[in-house]
């Protein structure tokens, strides 16, 4: 009896299975077509992300998961948490950027000079985007500086993410 698990650790299984099924239904077609899947689910799966009504979500959702049962999960479990971990990353990076800029909208070139200090970056463009700020006239000429700032921003954190991976 020890080789044969009991019925609820096979339901439990095929819950998990149906789960992993579920979390791909969110991913976009990229991420999809990332990920080592056999034809036949990534079509079901595609067929799921484009359905309204509840009742059929809820049987494709079933026939993903049972589909899922005849693939090997953990390639499909690391590929999902590799493409998570970079969704992460991607989302933090763009806080941070938000954050730096504030900070440098709010307190000039105080807050440039921390930035700078804080991860080495020599950008003219950021530089004379800081320069210009006092000299904005409206609404629309700042925000579109603070564009500028952001952009030149997350260009620079995010070779040092690129550079630093850790």
């Amino acid at each position: 009896m020890q080789g044969n698990p009991s019925k609820s650790a096979r339901k439990r299984d095929q819950l998990a299975l149906q789960a992993l099924g579920e979390e791909l239904i969110d991913l976009s077609p990229e991420e999809l077509r990332r990920l080592p899947l056999d034809e036949d689910l990534r079509d079901a799966i595609v067929a799921a992300g484009g359905m309204t009504a509840r009742g059929a979500l809820r049987r494709q959702r079933q026939l993903i998961g049972k589909m899922m049962r005849r693939v090997d999960p953990q390639p499909i479990r690391r590929a999902l948490e590799s493409i998570t971990r970079a969704d992460r990353q991607a989302k933090r990076l763009f806080r941070q950027t938000e954050e730096w800029r504030d900070r440098i909208l709010a307190d000039g070139h105080g807050a440039l000079d921390r930035f700078v200090a804080a991860t080495g970056c020599r950008d003219d463009e950021l530089r004379g985007c800081v320069d210009a700020l006092p000299r904005c006239r409206n609404r629309s000429e700042r925000r579109t500086l603070a564009r500028r700032i952001f952009r030149a921003l997350h260009r620079e954190l995010g070779a040092r993410v690129h550079d630093d991976p850790s």
